[in-house]
């Protein structure tokens, strides 16, 4: 078998194997930091819908599990945008130890976290679950059924763990994002 092959079986890839440097190891995390991040990205939510924009929002946070770099709403561009523009600036072996948390995900349209060198992506709420609140063709999000982890195992050079959809927090990201998809599928002709 040869090396490329034998390093694509391998649990991280052939990225992990062959340069090890750009992978350091992570620190796990813990059910309460993961709920305390959620619990940034939906602050920052609130304060999106508040707006008047859609509720989806972001929070970037630090190799400690703790400290959140930055967040990002949805304002006219995905929340994404923080994400990549914030990793451009860092080496690829710090950006690894970050993680992305999003209140919904499992969507294709956020997995830049691969080209941004993102360790983690945590999210609340799945796809799924956003398409139930949207409804078919909503003109506001038209929901992929492309989920995060599908497209991970197009990548299997990447080490990006993938924590989600999480139970409780996932309710009341639902409930939340509920109050403003409701509007629109009332909309919906």
């Amino acid at each position: 078998m040869d090396v490329r092959k034998r390093a694509m079986e391998t649990q991280r890839g052939t990225a992990a194997v062959l340069a090890p440097a750009l992978f350091p190891e992570r620190q796990p995390m813990t059910p309460a930091q993961i709920a305390a991040g959620i619990r940034a990205a939906l602050a920052v939510q609130r304060r999106a819908v508040t707006l008047g924009k859609r509720p989806f929002a972001a929070a970037l946070v630090g190799p400690d599990n703790d400290t959140v770099l930055l967040t990002h709403q949805s304002v006219d561009q995905h929340v994404g945008t923080m994400r990549d523009v914030h990793c451009y600036h860092l080496r690829s072996s710090d950006a690894s130890l970050l993680f992305y948390l999003v209140s919904v995900i499992g969507k294709a349209d956020k997995m830049g976290s691969q080209w941004a060198h993102i360790g983690r992506i945590v999210f609340a709420a799945s796809n799924d679950q956003l398409y139930d609140l949207t409804g078919p063709g909503n003109k506001e999000n038209f929901t992929m059924d492309w989920h995060t982890r599908d497209v991970l195992k197009g990548c299997p050079q990447k080490d990006i763990q993938v924590i989600g959809p999480l139970e409780e927090e996932g309710k009341a990201v639902v409930e939340e994002n509920d109050t403003y998809w409701s509007k629109t599928r009332a909309n919906q002709g």
